[in-house]
């Protein structure tokens, strides 16, 4: 499989790039990071070791990570381009946040393997995004999620 060239989460400014599952800056996160292929959005990422949930298989909470950040990350990708720009212009891209996920596993996933994660965005409010993502294995669908994410709230820009 591809390495992801450019990602969003590359032009995310220092203040959030510490995301846990695709935080650039957080040493000890995923790394997750989202590109495009043609009209969809792609992750691809090697789960380690320690994402084992049984011997040869993948921990469920990491494909529900995935999901969730290639779901944030698709939606960010959507609305940049929607504002006229594209994946490593050098424009700060918009940030968003999970307002809901929902997570489906279609069949064991297996460990030692790529995963692809591969999403379609549907815009539902100005600031509001649904992503479908699909996680394969070998070619396999294993999970199929959705993310809604929003547009992240001023508030959040705000230290305690």
């Amino acid at each position: 499989m591809n390495e992801i060239k450019h990602a969003i989460q590359d032009d995310y400014p220092d203040d959030f790039a510490w995301c846990y599952g695709c935080g650039r800056l957080n040493e000890e996160g995923h790394h997750f990071r989202t590109g495009v292929d043609g009209e969809k959005t792609v992750t691809v990422y090697t789960p380690q070791p320690e994402h084992t949930a049984l011997p040869g298989f993948v921990y469920g909470g990491l494909i529900a990570s995935l999901i969730d950040c290639h779901g944030t990350g698709s939606a960010a990708i959507e609305l940049h381009k929607l504002n006229g720009g594209s994946v490593g212009d050098g424009a700060e891209p918009p940030r968003f946040v999970t307002a809901s996920l929902h997570v489906d596993f279609m069949k064991p996933t297996p460990h030692g393997v790529p995963l692809k994660a591969v999403g379609t965005v549907e815009k539902i409010h100005p600031k509001k995004f649904k992503v479908v993502t699909e996680v394969f294995a070998e070619g396999e669908i294993c999970a199929k999620g959705e993310v809604v994410a929003v547009v992240m709230p001023e508030t959040f820009l705000k230290k305690g």
